[in-house]
């Protein structure tokens, strides 16, 4: 099974460059599953249900999120509907939403890191308790974290239990991308799909000013040619093991 996971898209850019993009990997490589992270999909913070539409007509299977998820109001109905959006799962009980959801024998679930981020549940016993309960073979985790070593500690945990562990959320493609020894996918951050020239995706000189006044303002989604980052990861049907991971890097003008 091939599966390719797509990282934070942000704005209309990033959109722009899944609608022109992934209907072509998926003739290309003949993708079975696509996964998209969408929490900075609509103006470069949460998801609507317009914006959500948008990447499941380009081609995307579930969209997972992170700590933005909730910018949009207008969404959180619809994380209890139908629609194959999910949020972390570890929120505490009671919280609007689902943290993993099951695309035929794929189980996609999205982790919130601590560090940097809030003081959430315990994301490494939150996928502990889940485990003990899925019956999916193939599990893919996007672990939407800050901190480096907390995502390389998820991967090196869950290596051998999941089939990849796939991070995002600080919109820098990392190099690491590597098959963990008990077999497992892993890769610290896919990169962000998104406009080039900017600032992990906003406007750079909006940001460059809110660091030297330390004035907080609204950042915009900056503009120019968009970068799509990917991460494709072939997993064996029967055990669920990767066999290999690869880097999908795209340029959109």
């Amino acid at each position: 099974m091939l599966i390719l996971a797509i990282g934070d898209i942000i704005g209309r850019p990033g959109r722009r460059a899944v609608s022109q993009l992934l209907p072509g990997l998926r003739q290309q490589y003949g993708l079975d599953l696509v996964i998209a992270n969408g929490e900075n999909a609509a103006g470069g913070i949460g998801l609507t249900l317009s914006t959500a539409e948008e990447l499941l007509d380009a081609g995307a299977d579930v969209l997972t999120s992170g700590n933005h998820i909730w910018a949009q109001k207008e969404i959180i109905p619809h994380l209890d509907g139908e629609m194959p959006i999910i949020r972390p799962l570890n929120y505490p009980a009671g919280v609007p939403g689902k943290g993993h959801i099951a695309i035929g024998q794929v189980a996609v679930v999205n982790l919130l890191g601590r560090t940097f981020i809030g003081d959430f549940d315990c994301p490494f016993r939150a996928m502990d308790q889940l485990l003990s309960e899925l019956e999916q073979q193939i599990i893919i985790v996007d672990f939407h974290a800050e901190a480096t070593s907390e995502k390389m500690a998820m991967g090196r945990y869950l290596d051998g239990r999941v089939s990849a562990v796939l991070g995002t959320h600080t919109h820098v493609g990392t190099i690491d991308a590597q098959l963990l020894p008990h077999g497992t996918a892993y890769v610290t951050d896919i990169g962000m799909t998104g406009p080039i020239d900017s600032v992990i995706g906003d406007d750079a000189e909006a940001v460059i000013q809110r660091f030297l006044t330390g004035i907080p303002h609204r950042l915009s989604v900056g503009k120019g040619k968009t970068a799509f980052n990917a991460i494709m990861v072939k997993v064996d049907d029967d055990s669920g093991r990767a066999l290999s991971i690869d880097r999908i890097y795209q340029e959109v003008e």
